[in-house]
């Protein structure tokens, strides 16, 4: 996951218009595909991959925003409900992203009321972050919404194909990051 994917947790928006307000999706207001190049956008991968990857972005960033979590935050508090009290590099590590990602993650979720930070006990160079009661009590209210989304992406899947599409994601992972 970089700096720059759709799931960083600073991400900016990610709504696939243009200044002009043109959707770049490749797909019209139905989401029906259009010709990209003279092919349709499923025939290539890429197209194909960004425009699902476009979906889930924007419905992740609508349900949780109800909750006041901005896309990708969900993963920073998946890691301190797990185990609070991470430092950001821990954090960082275990989402596979860059430090200073998750310490500006964590700035705009502590004036949210998510986290706080305290000073680490044997290192006063670094601090842990602590969920807030806010951000201990979204635990079940993320899952739910976690748990819908997806429902919805994978609703037209029989189970074997939904366990085909998590075991292709991760050996496409597995490619770009050898």
């Amino acid at each position: 996951m970089s700096e720059e994917s759709s799931s960083d947790p600073q991400a900016g928006d990610q709504s696939g218009a243009d200044q002009s307000g043109a959707d770049q999706s490749g797909a019209d207001q139905s989401g029906a595909d259009q010709s990209v190049g003279g092919r349709a956008p499923g025939d290539d991968f890429q197209q194909a991959f960004w425009a699902a990857k476009h979906a889930l972005s924007a419905a992740t960033a609508t349900a949780f925003s109800r909750h006041g979590v901005h896309e990708g935050q969900q993963f920073i508090l998946r890691c301190l409900w797990t185990e609070d009290g991470l430092t950001p590099g821990e954090i960082a590590r275990r989402l596979g992203l860059a430090t200073p990602t998750v310490t500006r993650a964590a700035t705009r979720m502590e004036v949210a009321g998510l986290l706080r930070r305290e000073p680490h006990p044997g290192d006063r160079r670094l601090v842990r972050l602590r969920l807030t009661e806010r951000g201990s009590s979204l635990e079940e209210a993320i899952a739910a919404e976690t748990a819908k989304l997806t429902e919805l992406a994978l609703a037209t899947f029989e189970p074997d194909e939904r366990e085909a599409v998590i075991r292709a994601l991760r050996a496409i992972r597995r490619n770009l990051t050898a």
